[in-house]
């Protein structure tokens, strides 16, 4: 019987730590509108979660990929990790996921079975979700990789966007930061007793059911919390909406383990890609530890939602009802700009 295979030793970085900065991005995609996109409700002008296009006055079409390589040892849950991390892109967007392909690059030397266990946890994911694992492409590379590709519905009319923040929003979180924080304290053998267990069991909750219980509350923005960080994140929000966007550092929903991490010292390649990014455009007066809390990446983290201040109390109670995380973080001014704030 062959020894496990460590993916994490496999990979230079993993999960979302491995994005492309956001900075290069947007110098990438500048311009790359087409002549006719009267249907492309949502494409790179400005850039979104996923492209949204619509078929009739009653349907559009969700379209997203996203893939990275592994942020943990054992295949079935890297699958699981990796395709909630891509479904979660569509229900940022306000739709429901109906089809995926996958997205796979994998070394010929490993074990096939690995990669079996990895499509098997991806398609246990993707059933949960509702939708159909359908197919895919697989290539071989040195360093594994995978994702999904997936298509989701969502009315016309109900496309959330990142772009519609309004002062006097309260801003609100679904799910703990800490994930990158995490990882790469596995990955130096410092992580807590638990904390990479606690990682683990967010990072394969999908936002379905956070995104359900939404939806009848008619949010502003949305957006999910994956690489750029939450300050990366609520920076573009910000920047989109033509608002201020003011967070209470101590209000940040943190994994155990994750602020202590932080408080140590460690950082992860993101950190100082999301600080390059947003940081010009964040004044803050937080300490160390919850200041790389926001920019930590974070992967298949969870939903950033704007909505009217009145509606708070009425959506909290959903939320309970439901028994799902949600936590008050901020509040959406005039003006420009970032403020992480402490006490």
């Amino acid at each position: 019987m062959s020894a496990p295979v460590e993916l994490t030793t496999l990979a230079r970085a993993g999960g979302c730590a491995a994005k492309y900065s956001a900075a290069r991005l947007e110098q990438l995609i500048g311009g790359l509108v087409p002549a006719d996109a009267s249907d492309l409700l949502v494409g790179l002008d400005p850039a979104d979660d996923a492209a949204v296009y619509r078929l009739d006055e009653h349907t559009a079409l969700v379209f997203t990929v996203d893939f990275f390589p592994p942020v943990v040892d054992d295949p079935r849950t890297f699958g699981r990790i990796a395709a909630t991390n891509a479904l979660n892109d569509v229900y940022a967007m306000g739709g429901r996921p109906l089809l995926a392909l996958s997205v796979t690059a994998f070394p010929e030397e490993l074990p096939t079975e690995v990669l079996g266990e990895v499509l098997r946890g991806a398609a246990e994911t993707t059933l949960a979700a509702g939708a159909i694992l359908a197919g895919g492409h697989t290539i071989r590379d040195d360093e594994p990789k995978y994702g999904l590709a997936v298509v989701g519905t969502v009315h016309p009319d109900g496309v959330w966007r990142k772009s519609a923040a309004r002062p006097g929003d309260v801003v609100l979180l679904t799910k703990p930061l800490g994930t990158g924080l995490i990882l790469q304290a596995a990955r130096d053998g410092v992580a807590p007793t638990g904390a990479l267990e606690a990682a683990v069991e967010a990072m394969v909750v999908l936002n379905g059911d956070a995104a359900e219980a939404l939806r009848a509350h008619e949010p502003h923005a949305v957006t999910d919390v994956t690489g750029f960080g939450l300050l990366g994140h609520a920076h573009e929000v910000a920047l989109r909406s033509g608002v201020r966007i003011e967070l209470d550092a101590e209000a940040i929903p943190a994994l155990p383990g994750a602020v202590e991490l932080a408080a140590a010292g460690v950082r992860t390649g993101g950190d100082r890609r999301n600080r390059e990014f947003a940081g010009p455009h964040v004044e803050s007066t937080a300490p160390p530890e919850l200041e790389a809390l926001a920019y930590d990446p974070q992967t298949a983290g969870g939903l950033l939602v704007t909505l009217p201040a009145p509606r708070r109390v009425v959506l909290e109670a959903a939320f309970a009802a439901a028994g799902l995380e949600l936590h008050a973080v901020g509040r959406v001014e005039e003006g420009s700009g970032v403020g992480l704030e402490a006490a």
